[in-house]
């Protein structure tokens, strides 16, 4: 019994021992085994694009937009009744009339002949004076004489002689014959408000009336409008009126048809419109293609800011700074003054001459962020552009 239990503790011993020294074996063999050299962890540094930055003095445009209107518009109204007649050209919207031509004519058989008959009392008071004047003013006798002899009912009525002294002047007056003169010179200015001619060329835009249409005193007849010259109605914000004057260039174009125009800054509005706090800028323009209500764009030549550079709007953040990289690694954010802002691009004042400023967009961007910049590209030649364009493309898919 006892020899039994010997052997079972030696067979521990023994199998202890073993473990033991399969152990010790695998940790020396180990240590024998030269340890696997690590890689090092790199930094990812993204690769951006910049600019180097160079103050100059530029001459500013500012955006303005509006729609065309006639710079000669004008309402016909008749100042006597009667019956429209033909005047040769339609009475019809569209319709043309050069300067004095006769628009509307309206029946002037009665006045016509009121007047006339008007003449002919005058020239019977002056027949009547006839020989008196010989006797008692023989020297004013050959001028009466040669004004009766002229006299032509139906021709404008020519100013009477003028008196020699203040005598023939009292004489001619107990006579009434300057109240005959005179009414019947209003009876001529009425008459000739029969004929309703064009004070501009330019096209009737409305017509109220037809041939053969009776109108009264008083009534619209319709508008007429000039085709030769326009006015672009602008509103621009009360910010940036500092920046034009009368006079100024503006150069126009329409986004519905071909061609440019140069208009000029014609009036300025000293109202201002409350709402949007926006001043009327009035753009004078001419040329053919040109019509009423047309709406265009231009750009207004501003003055001229010094010591600024202009950028892509994009760059700006918060409207008031920008990043720049410093010792070529390290983007930075640079305060900046926005001098001017246009629809796409920003004029903006404190940057320094040489600075990198950043073009590129980077995601998650923050100031002391570590970055590399980008080689510049040779397109100087066709094929050299292409590969550019081809590595960009590259890069931009592998982002």
């Amino acid at each position: 019994m006892k020899n039994k239990t010997v052997r079972n503790v030696l067979k521990f011993l023994l199998g202890a021992g073993i473990i033991a020294l399969g152990f010790f074996g695998m940790r020396y063999l180990s240590s024998l085994k030269e340890e696997a050299p690590r890689r090092p962890v790199e930094k990812r540094v993204r690769t951006v694009e910049t600019r180097t930055v160079n103050n100059a003095d530029i001459a500013t445009t500012l955006d303005v937009q509006g729609r065309l209107q006639a710079y000669n518009k004008i309402e016909l109204y008749s100042e006597v009744g009667g019956m429209v007649e033909e005047t040769g050209r339609p009475l019809k919207e569209g319709t043309y009339f050069p300067k004095g031509e006769v628009i509307l004519r309206i029946d002037d058989t009665e006045p016509r002949l009121n007047l006339q008959a008007q003449k002919a009392t005058l020239l019977n008071s002056i027949a009547q004076i006839m020989p008196d004047l010989k006797i008692d003013y023989p020297e004013s006798f050959p001028a009466w004489e040669t004004y009766l002899d002229n006299f032509n009912v139906d021709e404008p009525l020519p100013p009477l002689p003028t008196a020699a002294d203040q005598r023939e002047k009292l004489f001619v007056a107990g006579r009434n014959l300057f109240t005959q003169y005179y009414n019947i010179k209003s009876l001529e200015e009425r008459l000739s408000k029969y004929l309703i001619r064009a004070p501009f060329a330019g096209v009737l835009t409305q017509v109220m009336i037809d041939r053969g249409a009776v109108v009264r005193p008083g009534q619209a007849l319709g508008e007429l409008m000039a085709t030769g010259y326009y006015e672009l109605v602008a509103t621009v914000p009360l910010s940036d009126l500092s920046y034009l004057q009368t006079g100024g260039k503006v150069d126009l174009y329409s986004e519905d048809i071909d061609g440019r125009w140069t208009g000029t800054i014609r009036r300025i509005s000293d109202q201002i419109d409350e709402g949007s706090q926006t001043v009327e800028v009035y753009i004078g323009v001419s040329g053919e293609g040109l019509r009423e209500g047309m709406y265009m764009r231009g750009e207004a030549a501003a003055r001229t800011l010094d010591n600024v550079v202009e950028i892509d709007r994009t760059l700006l953040i918060d409207e008031q700074q920008v990043y720049v990289v410093r010792n070529d690694s390290l983007l930075s954010l640079q305060p900046v003054t926005v001098r001017k802002a246009n629809r796409r691009t920003a004029i903006v004042s404190g940057l320094s001459d040489g600075d990198q400023l950043l073009t590129s967009t980077v995601p998650g961007a923050f100031d002391g962020m570590l970055v590399r910049i980008a080689e510049p590209t040779d397109t100087s030649t066709p094929a050299a552009a292409a590969a550019a364009d081809g590595g960009s493309e590259l890069s931009s898919s592998l982002k």
